[in-house]
C-alpha cells in the first residue's frame, strides 16, 4: 500500500528588495540580530536571497515575504509570497 504524502511547512522570511534588475527575479535582503554566545554582544547579520517574482510586481525598497520553494535555477530557491509595504516614490 502507498503511504500518504507528508506535507512539510515551508519557511517564510520577511525582507527588503534590494535589486530588481533581473527579469522575474528579485534580490531580497534579510536582516536579523542575535546575541554572541561568549561576549553577549548583539551581532547584526544579513543575508541575500534570490526570489522569483512571476509578474515583476515588486520594486527596490519594497518589504516582502518570501517562501521557500523547489529549486527554480542555480541560485533561486525562494518565491515572493506577498508585498507588505511598497517603496515610496
Amino acid at each position: 500500500m502507498s503511504e500518504p504524502k507528508v506535507k512539510t511547512k515551508r519557511k517564510l522570511l520577511q525582507g527588503t528588495v534590494v535589486s530588481d534588475k533581473m527579469d522575474k527575479t528579485r534580490v531580497v535582503q534579510i536582516k536579523w540580530a542575535s546575541k554572541h554566545d561568549k561576549y553577549q554582544k548583539i551581532v547584526r547579520r544579513a543575508s541575500k536571497f534570490k526570489a522569483h517574482d512571476e509578474k515583476n510586481q515588486t520594486k527596490a525598497g519594497d518589504v516582502v515575504v518570501i517562501m521557500e520553494t523547489r529549486p527554480l535555477s542555480k541560485d533561486k530557491r525562494w518565491t515572493i509570497k506577498k508585498i507588505i509595504q511598497s517603496a515610496q516614490g
